[in-house]
C-alpha cells in the first residue's frame, strides 16, 4: 500500500497537500476543501458500438474518465493489472474467458477495484451471478447511463 503526502505551492501564501493512496489521488487545500480526482474506468466489451457508447457515458459523467478499452476477458485481466483502474465496466459475454471469470481473476489480484457487470440480459437473471463472482453490481446495457454509472459507483464505494 502506497501513501505519500506532498506539499506544493498553489499561489503565493497558499499550500496544498496531495494524498496518494493506492493510486486514488485527492488534492486537499489548507482550508480543508477537497478537489476529487476522476474515477479511472476500464471498459471491457467485444462490441465496438457498445464500447463507444460506454465511453460516451463515462465521459458524460462528472468525475469519471476512461483509462482504457479492451475486447476480451484475458485482455481485461492484463489491462486491470497494468492500468490499475478504479472501476471496470465488464461485459458478461466475451471471447475467451467470459466476464464472470475475468471478474474473479481481476478481483484475485486487487482489493480496491470495483467491477460492474453489463449485458443485455435482465437484472433478475444476472444480478445473483454478479454477486457470486464478486462484482459490485449488474447493470443491464439498456439502462446504462450517467446516472446509473454514478449511482452504482456510489453504492459500491459508499461515497
Amino acid at each position: 500500500m502506497r501513501q505519500a503526502v506532498v506539499l506544493a505551492p498553489l499561489a503565493p501564501g497558499h499550500v496544498s497537500a496531495t494524498l496518494s493512496w493506492m493510486n486514488a489521488v485527492q488534492t486537499i487545500p489548507v482550508n480543508g476543501e477537497v478537489e476529487p480526482v476522476a474515477v479511472r474506468v476500464l471498459i471491457v466489451d467485444d462490441q465496438e458500438p457498445f464500447r463507444m457508447a460506454a465511453r460516451m457515458v463515462v465521459e458524460a459523467t462528472d468525475g469519471f474518465d476512461v483509462a482504457g478499452e479492451v475486447e476480451t476477458g484475458e485482455a481485461a485481466v492484463e489491462a486491470a493489472r497494468t492500468l490499475d483502474p478504479d472501476l471496470v465496466l465488464m461485459d458478461v459475454n466475451l471471447p475467451g474467458i467470459n466476464g464472470l471469470e475475468a471478474t474473479r481473476q481481476i478481483l484475485d489480484g486487487s482489493d480496491r477495484v470495483v467491477i460492474l457487470l453489463l449485458s443485455t440480459y435482465e437484472e433478475e437473471e444476472y444480478g445473483p451471478r454478479a454477486a457470486e463472482c464478486g462484482a459490485a453490481a449488474y447493470v443491464p446495457k439498456s439502462s446504462f447511463g450517467p446516472d446509473r454509472l454514478a449511482d452504482a459507483w456510489a453504492s459500491a464505494t459508499g461515497s
